[in-house]
């Protein structure tokens, strides 16, 4: 069996292989390093878009293809017939959650004003203070895959009160549909987006969603840019009564003169919340998995069906 990973330091992250798999390095995809046929299993780059799609079609032998992100929208209904698309559910849950709770505690507590005044050589004690608190916050959860329980469990010690909603409500475990939105944003004080993009989240966070959430709500998104609608959320933003922590944007990356760089109540990060050192040694550990369960006809895990 050949595999194609595009990272030299995953062959030993993959552990012990079966002697009849042959790993080769891809980084480049417009430079194959042999003859595409053949190869059966395929990581392709971190976030790789439309260029690894096409480079799917043009592997006659592929069976499976194992991204290292948790998301799947790039790859959804554009696989070969018979390819079995698999996502990194799991590898990203840590370092995502961290992102969150970074991005929620910096603007409680007024981080970003006291980074501008650090650069203006401004102590502004008197301007800044006191500043809010994450405590007693009541936070909505919209995502209720690996990536949301991450993140629930994080948020637990804070004192805060955790509701969590999923495609579907699944009452015994407390987790409310998505069709309950409209009656529980009223009442949240911080809403973090980690649902999948797919054709019934895109654009998700409207108008309508925006309105309902209370003064001062902070919105955090870590799931995909367009999950929101980037109109309406500047023109929510845009009147200061709304805040908001993004990692990811539509578009993206975000154009230079875009409106939500200046506006001084919305954190950017250039979709980082996932890069982080620990990546490739989680994500190689599962394509290693991935590999022997192929070569022993096991069942592969994290199968993307319907975008999920």
């Amino acid at each position: 069996m050949k595999v194609w990973i595009p990272h030299e330091q995953g062959r030993p992250l993959m552990g012990e292989l079966p002697a009849t798999v042959m790993v080769e390095v891809a980084t480049d995809l417009a430079a194959a390093p042999d003859d595409p046929g053949g190869v059966e299993f395929w990581v392709p780059p971190f976030l790789a878009q439309d260029e690894a799609v096409k480079m799917a079609a043009r592997l006659p032998d592929l069976r499976v293809i194992q991204l290292l992100s948790a998301g799947a929208d790039a790859w959804v209904g554009r696989t070969p017939d018979g390819v079995t698309l698999c996502d990194a559910r799991g590898v990203h849950d840590s370092s995502t959650a961290e992102w969150v709770l970074a991005a929620i505690l910096a603007h409680v507590r007024a981080f970003p004003q006291f980074a501008r005044a650090q650069a203006r050589h401004e102590w502004s004690y008197a301007a800044a203070t006191p500043t809010d608190e994450l405590a007693g916050k009541r936070v909505l959860i919209v995502g209720a895959g690996s990536i949301g329980a991450a993140i629930a469990a994080r948020l637990e010690p804070f004192e805060v009160e955790i509701t969590r909603v999923a495609r579907t409500g699944r009452p015994a475990e407390g987790v409310h549909g998505v069709s309950e939105l409209p009656a529980l944003l009223p009442s949240a004080d911080v809403v973090v987006v980690v649902v999948p993009l797919t054709d019934q989240t895109r654009g998700l966070v409207d108008a309508d969603f925006l309105a309902a959430l209370p003064d001062d709500a902070l919105l955090v998104n870590a799931a995909r840019g367009p999950v929101a609608d980037t109109d309406a959320l500047v023109a929510a933003l845009g009147t200061g009564r709304l805040r908001a922590a993004l990692d990811v944007t539509e578009p993206e990356p975000l154009p230079a003169g875009h409106p939500l760089w200046d506006m001084p109540n919305v954190l950017l990060t250039p979709h980082v919340a996932g890069s982080v050192r620990g990546l490739l040694p989680r994500a190689y550990r599962l394509a290693g998995e991935q590999v022997r369960r192929l070569a022993d006809g096991r069942p592969l895990v994290n199968e993307v069906v319907d975008g999920y």
